[in-house]
């Protein structure tokens, strides 16, 4: 049995034997305890799993609560849980909005945060996903300095040495850089990612890549400020300046 097959069997169980169902969060930590040789992320990833293909035999009496249906009772008023279709694939692009919005709102590095991606800034460098600008409020009594933050996310496991690589990049024209990855990437990498992230400086967010609506963004190292080529700060907000400013 795969470790993925005995975290779901695990979840089951835990479910089954609880009448008033099982919280995502007590589900992980339970399963924890029972397999302290799994990985954390393994487990994150299982759940997911369990959650994208859940059986028929259990429902969400409210997000985020887990219950066999042999516990509903009549006229109960259930959440909806919509299984995910294998033919809709989910893409970067389904995360740059709710990223921009987290770095504002949640993580409260910027005043404003604009999605990117693809080839706004035309050369080999590369272009973050979202931009974002910090501005001094006309509540500040002392008016802290504008800073740029870039954000780079990946779907693909396969390719965070290259986006790591892309954030340090954005160091160019950036206060502050954001690597955001995977919460099924493995332990290993994710460990390796955390020590170089703290030694460049860049910061690290981990997030459910299978699920665009609630992508559960968790900072796991803050990104240091640093003042960047003002050259470069130029030359490339200019191509945003609208956007990014108005």
């Amino acid at each position: 049995m795969t470790s993925t097959e005995k975290i779901i069997q695990k979840a089951k169980e835990l479910i089954d034997s609880s009448p008033d169902g099982k919280r995502y969060s007590q589900l992980h930590a339970e399963i924890a305890a029972a397999y302290p040789d799994i990985p954390l992320n393994t487990i994150h990833g299982s759940l997911h799993k369990f959650r994208t293909e859940m059986p028929d035999a259990y429902y969400l009496p409210t997000r985020g609560l887990y219950r066999n249906v042999k516990y509903k009772t009549d006229g109960e008023n259930v959440t909806p849980f919509v299984k995910t279709e294998k033919t809709e694939k989910v893409k970067e692009e389904d995360f740059y909005e709710p990223l921009a919005d987290w770095i504002v709102n949640e993580l409260e590095e910027a005043t404003k945060a604009i999605s990117l991606g693809g080839n706004k800034f035309k050369d080999k460098w590369g272009t973050p996903d979202v931009i974002a600008v910090r501005e001094a409020r006309r509540s500040d009594i002392i008016k802290p300095p504008t800073e740029i933050i870039s954000a780079e996310i990946k779907l693909d496991i396969a390719g965070l040495i290259t986006a790591f690589g892309q954030c340090c990049a954005y160091k160019l024209f950036s206060h502050k850089s954001y690597l955001v990855v995977p919460l099924s990437s493995s332990e290993e990498d994710i460990a390796r990612l955390d020590a170089l992230a703290r030694i460049f400086g860049i910061g690290l967010v981990l997030f459910d890549s299978s699920n665009p609506k609630e992508p559960g963004f968790t900072i796991r190292a803050r990104a240091s400020a640093e003042d960047p080529d003002m050259f470069y700060v130029n030359k490339y907000l200019k191509l945003v300046e609208d956007a990014l400013f108005s």
